[in-house]
């Protein structure tokens, strides 16, 4: 049995805690909402108060926090990871966040013995145990880590040293986002012309034609039944990745242009209001600019 400790357990989180309670290992978890952590309680968790509590419990710690701003804190802040972290343990970023981050905390790690791999997830909650998982940092605390990785994930990568799997991750999301903006544009225009969205829907996804993603079955599906509470992936967090991928691309001289056009969409839809609410909700904020349906 692995002692395994896991910060934020947000959607992500509390869907890996679970898979990871239910194969018999002992988790502790911390997340700054006592409502997340009390849910993972639920399952079997124990909670801590402080990151420097889980790691002092762990024989490695997976971070699935919102961004970079977050995981410095967590890693290294007074009552942070390594505070109180000892040698030979690892701490793995399963969150979306940078390289540059991740090779700042993976300096900061390797001062205090510490291991720390970047592992982003590829996948939905809903596809928990089926994620691929870049993982950028040395190939033996990944051998280590994949006892626990094969519970979550059908698949992991070696990416390289320590920042790729994030380099992955947000390259990923810049076609998520592109996927997400048009689903919503497309909905819009058709409100405007005078086809109803869910019946838009409902055709393109009988047709078997190639535009047809599982992205798009299901933002459609919300969309068509406006349902946007409970996300599964929230404006603001796209907004963030987004963000994330644009700035990366700028600092190697390839400067994106679609993305960037993306990122607009996404920050009216932030000033609109939406940004808690699941990113299909962003088809409306064209009816909002547009004046109406």
């Amino acid at each position: 049995m692995e002692h395994i400790g896991i910060i934020g357990t947000g959607v992500m989180g509390l869907t890996a805690a679970g898979k990871i309670i239910s194969a018999g290992h002992a988790v502790t978890v911390y997340d700054v909402s006592s409502g997340a952590a009390s849910r993972a309680g639920q399952l079997g968790a124990q909670v801590a108060n402080t990151p420097a509590e889980v790691a002092g419990n762990s024989d490695f710690v997976l971070l699935f926090l919102p961004g970079p701003v977050e995981v410095v804190n967590c890693v290294a802040a007074a009552d942070g990871l390594l505070s109180a972290m000892q040698a030979g343990k690892i701490i793995v970023d399963m969150s979306t966040s940078d390289p540059t981050t991740s090779e700042q905390m993976a300096k900061l790690a390797e001062g205090k013995g510490v291991d720390y791999l970047d592992a982003p997830v590829l996948g939905r909650p809903s596809a928990v145990g089926q994620w691929a998982l870049p993982v950028g940092g040395k190939m033996e605390a990944i051998e280590r880590c994949k006892p626990v990785f094969q519970l979550i994930a059908a698949n992991i990568f070696h990416a390289g040293a320590v920042g790729a799997g994030h380099k992955i991750k947000l390259l990923n999301q810049l076609m998520f986002g592109a996927i997400n903006a048009m689903a919503a544009e497309m909905m819009a225009v058709a409100a405007k012309v005078g086809i109803a969205p869910r019946r838009l829907f409902e055709i393109i996804t009988a047709s078997q034609a190639g535009t047809v993603s599982n992205l798009f079955k299901e933002l459609g599906q919300r969309i068509a039944e406006e349902n946007y509470e409970n996300p599964t992936f929230t404006v603001n967090l796209l907004a963030k990745d987004i963000k994330l991928a644009v700035q990366m691309a700028r600092e190697k001289n390839a400067p994106p242009i679609l993305a960037r056009t993306i990122e607009l969409i996404n920050e009216v839809s932030q000033v609109q209001g939406l940004g808690n609410q699941d990113t299909s909700i962003m088809w409306t904020s064209y009816q909002n600019i547009w004046g109406g349906k």
